[in-house]
Parts: C-alpha cells; sequence; structure tokens
C-alpha cells in the first residue's frame, strides 16, 4: 500500500496548491477534546505520558490501534540533537525481549528552539503537535515486525546515510497518512517550514530529507480515494 500511495505522489505532487493545503488543515483537533480524553484513556494502556501533552497524546494513539498494547514512554528531554522528537527501541528491551515485548520511547524536546526564544512544547498548536507524535508513532509501526538485528542496522544507516533517512522519514509519513492523521502530518510541516524564527538549518534538513506538504497532501488525497 505504502509504494502504491508513493507512486501516486509523484504524479499528483503538481496539482498542490496552498488554498488546498488550508482546506485540510480545518478541525483537525475536535473542539471539545478535554471532554473526549476519558474516552481516550484506553489508549494510555502500557503507555508513560507526561501530563502537559496527555490529551494530544492519547488523540495520536487513537489513531494508531495497532499499538494498543505495544509499551511506550513519552520522555522529556532537555535537547535532542538535530531534532524534535525521536522514536527509539529501549536498547535492554531490543536485546533481551522478542518482538512481540519491546519498550520503545519517543524522546521528546522540552522546548522549541527559536532563534530568539525557547518555546515549552505543550504551547505548540495542538494540531502540530498531534502531527509531530502521530509521525514518531508512524515510527514506532514500522519496527513492530522488524527483527533486532533488523533495527540495530536500522539505526547504523540512519545515523550514516541520508537517502536511507529519507526512505525511513517516508515510511513514517505514510503510516502516518495511512492511519488518518495526514492533515496534522501536512499541519507540521507547514508550521516548520513556514516558521519565521525557526533556524533556516533546521528547515533545509526538513526539505532535503522529508516529504514535502505538497507530496503528503498527494498521498491524503490518494487515501481518502480508497
Amino acid at each position: 500500500m505504502i509504494s502504491i500511495l508513493l507512486f501516486f505522489t509523484l504524479f499528483l505532487n503538481p496539482l498542490f496548491s496552498m488554498d488546498r493545503l488550508q482546506d485540510q488543515m480545518e478541525s483537525i483537533i475536535p473542539d471539545d477534546l478535554p471532554e473526549l480524553v476519558s474516552n481516550l484513556e484506553r489508549f494510555g494502556v502500557n503507555k508513560d505520558i507526561p501530563d502537559e501533552i496527555r490529551e494530544v497524546t492519547l488523540l495520536a494513539l487513537s489513531h494508531y490501534p495497532e499499538l494498543l498494547d505495544v509499551k511506550i514512554d513519552f520522555q522529556f528531554q532537555t535537547k535532542i540533537r538535530g531534532s524534535v522528537m525521536q522514536a527509539q527501541p529501549k536498547v535492554g528491551s531490543l536485546l533481551f525481549n522478542n518482538k512481540d515485548n519491546r519498550t520503545y520511547r519517543i524522546k521528546i524536546s522540552r522546548h522549541l528552539e527559536l532563534l530568539d526564544e525557547m518555546v515549552l512544547i505543550e504551547d505548540l498548536p495542538h494540531e502540530v503537535l498531534l502531527g509531530w507524535i502521530g509521525h514518531e508513532l508512524g515510527h514506532i509501526k514500522d519496527y513492530l515486525d522488524r527483527s533486532a538485528v533488523n533495527l540495530m542496522s536500522f539505526g547504523v544507516r540512519y545515523v550514516f546515510s541520508n537517502k536511507f533517512v529519507t526512505q525511513a522519514e517516508i515510511t513514517a509519513d505514510s503510516h502516518s497518512v495511512a492511519n488518518g492523521l495526514g492533515k496534522a502530518i501536512i499541519a507540521t510541516k507547514d508550521f516548520v517550514l513556514n516558521h519565521d524564527r525557526l533556524p533556516e538549518a533546521y528547515k533545509d534538513k526538513i526539505r532535503a530529507l522529508y516529504m514535502s506538504p505538497g507530496e503528503i497532501l498527494s498521498l491524503v488525497d490518494v487515501e481518502e480515494e480508497q
């Protein structure tokens, strides 16, 4: 399915426009999200989530019912080199547990570093946080069926090969779109690429290694036609 979606992306991307992007951005976050949290708590089973981002994280998890029984720790970090969030298997779990009993963690920067200030991560627009967290959950979905050896190889290639990084990020975005978070992913990418106080070096990295908002929108269109 992912390969089919990527095939259509290459041909539908020219249809992308900012007007269509704005149309896609409406109603990503339910207005009554706080009231919905009690119904979403079942998606918090086996999850350790900071209170500051609990609501939006539960909403993201609700799009990944296949991760219901997967142990995931969402951990605030003072700083993550080169990233805002990172999804990884825990090393001990990778070495000593079988793949059905692994524990994963999503590292989350405590602040978003702008050129002139540090912004608490929970103060970002909810639709942007939803897309960011949803993307990381797409990585974990990708990890589920990989062997320990495969995941160790994955980590090495991710560090040393930009081409492999792009493949991994396309896979995560594609899982996110397939799980109904395409509009949130677009909101996140639009936020990053058009924010006038985010470092240009970070924007350049996103442009070089990740899918564009237009490419994601094309995937959303194809998914909605299924």
